[in-house]
């Protein structure tokens, strides 16, 4: 019966962590791989000396460049999105993010009457131990009273971004899915398939210790840095002039990252249950800080409970869509290492205030592990940003509801705003349609 086969796994799972302990090894270690290229699409890219990451790289045959949309009454003026922003960082830690443009801001519901963002958004900065920040909307008199105080710094952007439809089979255009702890590239299969039907290159790799990829035995090898340092080598093997990044969970960070370091580079950003903008420091009661050796032992629980609180719904449908996405099918090494690696104090909301990048926020309405407020905050923060919903989905949103999700990603991808008009300093873009599942 399925009780006794479970059964049968957790009294494996204790048996093989006793020996874990007592002979000082850790199970199931992968093994590095060799950098070769195998007729399936898949690749296995060595990122530096000994350590091989696998990478899904798919799309349509190269074909020339289609010639550049002809220009319309505009003029060049076609796509171009004003962005005017001033942030201001008082000693007091409060933040003060005021937008001096009308950017495009999706309204933080299903979707329902979209409307500009506040003049000023005043913040507290989340506490270095990791505590949550408040954001409200600054009036003129609060603007005015923190105005008045001596600034730590203040960052000034003015720029112009020209945004545009990303569509199929366009040769510039490439799709780079990230995925999160405990995953693999097989959580975004629904999404790999429906995109290289429209004819879009996609490139999604396996994290370190994940999947296919090499697994070293250094917990090192697994912080933020060390994994951003891997993206960041995929990413420049991989791009092209317009690139898209999708991440889910942890692998929004590194998006957010790449998106901050090759503003050029990157076109937009999808963020599926990324959580707040808050920078990144690892739980200190936290479950994954035990050994390895004992969460090993409790590997069938905390696969249970992922099911439990990752997924809306706990039927025979989720039980296989969690077998096949290989969630926490890593190491018990790889998984503490990983969690334990999630520094990153430069990920603050200054950070994030900082990036022009086009960027769509999707979240799961019954997601247990990131809470609804923190991506409605990331989508105050952020300077262009839509969030968009959904009813029946959780954190697996894209295994949950892949056509809604898939709908979602591709209406984003051909978004674009309308043409600015010469009399007007800023667009009015065309919004996004709101979605459920």
């Amino acid at each position: 019966s399925t009780s006794e086969q479970r059964g049968h796994a957790m009294l494996t799972g204790v048996t093989e962590g006793f020996l874990c302990c007592l002979l000082g090894s850790t199970p199931n270690a992968v093994g590095p791989l060799e950098s070769v290229e195998s007729g399936d699409g898949y690749t296995f890219v060595e990122v530096k000396p000994g350590r091989v990451l696998r990478v899904k790289h798919a799309g349509p045959a190269p074909a020339p460049s289609p010639p550049p949309p002809p220009e319309t009454v505009q003029g060049n003026r076609a796509g171009l999105v004003r962005c005017q922003r001033r942030i201001t960082v008082y000693r007091n830690g409060r933040l003060l993010v005021e937008n001096l443009g009308r950017a495009p801001r999706a309204d933080l519901g299903h979707g329902q009457g979209d409307c500009e963002p506040p003049a000023a958004l005043e913040v507290e900065l989340a506490e270095p131990a990791g505590a949550e920040g408040r954001a409200h909307a600054g009036g003129s008199g609060s603007g005015r009273r923190r105005r008045a105080r001596r600034p730590k710094r203040t960052i000034h952007i003015d720029c112009e971004k020209r945004i545009t439809s990303c569509k199929g089979a366009q040769a510039d255009v490439v799709l780079f899915f990230i995925h999160g702890v405990g995953g693999s590239l097989a959580i975004w299969k629904e999404q790999l398939d429906f995109f290289v039907r429209l004819g879009y290159e996609v490139v999604a790799p396996d994290l370190a210790g994940h999947g296919a990829s090499s697994a070293p035995q250094v917990a090192a090898a697994y912080t933020f840095y060390a994994l951003a340092e891997d993206m960041r080598a995929i990413f420049k093997r991989y791009a092209k002039k317009r690139n898209v990044l999708i991440g889910h969970s942890y692998g929004v960070s590194f998006c957010t990252f790449l998106a901050h370091e090759y503003p050029d580079l990157v076109h937009k950003v999808i963020m599926i249950n990324g959580g707040g903008p808050t920078a990144l420091e690892p739980s200190i009661c936290s479950i994954f800080n035990m050994p390895a050796c004992v969460l090993h032992c409790l590997s069938p629980c905390l696969a249970w409970s992922f099911l439990k609180a990752g997924f809306a719904h706990q039927g025979a449908k989720e039980k296989q869509l969690l077998k096949e996405g290989n969630a926490f099918n890593v190491s018990s090494f790889v998984l503490r290492a990983m969690m334990s690696g999630q520094y990153w104090p430069e990920g603050d909301e200054v950070y994030h205030a900082e990036l022009t990048v086009p960027v769509l926020l999707v979240h799961g309405m019954h997601d247990k592990f990131v809470p609804v407020e923190e991506d409605q905050r990331m989508a105050e923060i952020l300077l262009l940003a839509f969030l968009k919903l959904i009813d029946e989905g959780s954190h697996m949103v894209m295994l949950e509801c892949p056509e809604t999700v898939n709908t979602l990603l591709h209406e984003f991808l051909l978004w674009e705003p309308e043409p600015l008009p010469r009399a007007l300093p800023d667009p009015q873009p065309a919004l996004l349609r709101g979605q459920q599942c």
